[in-house]
């Protein structure tokens, strides 16, 4: 199939999904039928949808853990206890050979898990559990379940877990194959994630409600925030051409709060615009805030200061959903107590500022005002690289540079923009790369990184990057010397 940002005709559809049901046993037990009914029949409040559309009704911020354990008993015990500790939505967090389709591997593991009674692999290998073991899941709890993995082919999961009962599907074939691969082509990532939602689409069309949510952080270091809602923006029009009505559109905590803040309000004015050029007006748009992904510290205490500033960030920005990180981010995979932890914390934060809007400001303007420009700069060159196919116009911009993600291991990113704070800690330009701005733009960052080294006595360089990466878990934000 030649790549168009056109919905694929039934035809199309059909004849992929057999062969992509064929490629594990598991895809077997795949019935459509079966499955929308079972969708259908379940409650309101199940339904990730229709709480998210009640959420952005009431002005809620909602919150969220990551969580994924091999075994099924394993992973409802996990869930439920999530659940009892206020999680109002709850993640399946898919592990890594299932990410890379390497369903073998991912048995093996799952059989060693079971034998040895302890988990073998870094989350729940899903295709190997069928829609059968899936459905136990959403069956076992009372909030909405969402697949959170990071695949770059989805598409076999995607059956499964949807037949299984799953309304909310992570990722796309961007954040899903930029940040966390090396040698897979946008062209094919983008592709695998058209017939993704336009399965999604196929729901839809029979009265199936299903939440998408790209994934935000990208990287999770250092990201400008023009680039995460660029990126956003594009799987959102790509996803609501083949038949998407819910998008849950994300952004990873940079830090500074009047940038974050600016971020998402940003990310939701322009996801709205430029899915009404393409005519998609009649669609769900949430927001879903990351909380910091990158270094945390090693003390607890420490932690649950992150912790609560992601927490009070997401709440002053209107966020929908915020997704809660736990205190032992920097020591390995935490207990099912220390996502608790987290969870706890950061209802909390997040009870106590449902009432209190941040203050509109000169600064909040003049940051919606830099990032606003430069994500319409980026888009704008898309669109016009692509004769207005957004698809094809997304290939050619990474290929030119005009799209650029930091610390990305794909060899199909340009890989030339520098990222690092300025002296108010909000994530500024070293180096532009071939990204689409204006002279004031580019003035603007240079100015705002002179200003830093100016205050430190040092010169803009690489070093300010390093520190800056290194910062939050040293107890700071930005990286200053010593």
């Amino acid at each position: 199939m030649i790549l168009k940002n056109k919905k694929w005709s039934a035809e199309e559809l059909d004849k992929a999904r057999w062969e992509v049901l064929a490629g594990w046993p598991a895809g077997g037990e795949v019935n459509l039928e079966e499955a929308v009914e079972f969708h259908l029949n379940l409650p309101p409040h199940k339904v990730a949808v229709a709480k998210l559309a009640m959420g952005k009704r009431d002005g809620v911020t909602f919150a969220q853990p990551r969580a994924g354990v091999p075994l099924i008993e394993d992973q409802i015990e996990l869930l439920r206890f999530l659940e009892k500790s206020g999680a109002d939505f709850l993640p399946t967090t898919i592990d890594s050979y299932t990410r890379q389709n390497r369903y073998p591997e991912a048995q093996k593991g799952l059989e060693e898990s079971r034998a040895m009674g302890r988990s073998m692999l870094n989350g729940f290998p899903a295709v190997n559990h069928g829609v059968r073991g899936c459905r136990k899941l959403v069956q076992s709890v009372d909030v909405p379940v969402q697949v959170r993995h990071g695949t770059p082919d989805a598409r076999l999961l995607a059956e499964i877990t949807l037949a299984a009962g799953f309304n909310d599907f992570e990722g796309g074939g961007i954040s899903y194959n930029i940040p966390y691969a090396k040698d897979v082509s946008l062209e094919q990532t983008i592709l695998f994630w058209q017939y993704v939602d336009r399965l999604v689409g196929l729901y839809e069309e029979k009265g199936v409600r299903i939440n998408r949510e790209p994934f935000g952080p990208l990287t999770g270091t250092l990201v400008p925030p023009s680039i995460t809602i660029s990126i956003g923006i594009i799987e959102a029009v790509l996803a609501a051409v083949q038949g998407v009505r819910s998008l849950s559109l994300g952004y990873g905590q940079c830090g500074n709060l009047i940038q974050d803040v600016a971020a998402v309000q940003v990310l939701e004015e322009l996801a709205e615009d430029y899915l009404a050029r393409g005519g998609f007006t009649d669609l769900l748009l949430t927001t879903v805030f990351h909380q910091w992904m990158g270094g945390f510290p090693q003390d607890e205490s420490k932690a649950f200061g992150v912790i609560s500033w992601g927490a009070a960030t997401a709440a002053l920005a209107g966020a929908t959903k915020v997704i809660v990180k736990t205190p032992h981010e920097a020591v390995g995979i935490p207990t099912k107590e220390a996502n608790a932890a987290g969870i706890k914390a950061t209802k909390q934060i997040l009870h106590m500022l449902k009432d209190q809007p941040l203050t509109e400001s000169r600064e909040l303007e003049q940051e919606r005002d830099i990032i606003r420009r430069e994500t319409k700069a980026i888009l704008d060159r898309v669109l016009d690289f692509g004769e207005g196919d957004m698809a094809v116009g997304t290939i050619r911009a990474f290929q030119a540079g005009v799209i650029d993600v930091p610390f990305a291991p794909s060899r199909f990113n340009p890989g030339k923009i520098l990222p690092a704070r300025d002296t108010n800690g909000a994530v500024r330009l070293l180096d532009c790369g071939n990204l689409p701005f204006d002279r004031e733009l580019v003035e603007f960052h240079r100015e705002k990184m002179a200003q830093r080294g100016r205050e430190e006595n040092r010169e803009p360089s690489f070093q300010m990057v390093i520190d800056d990466i290194y910062a939050i878990g040293k107890g700071m934000l930005v990286g200053r010397p010593r």
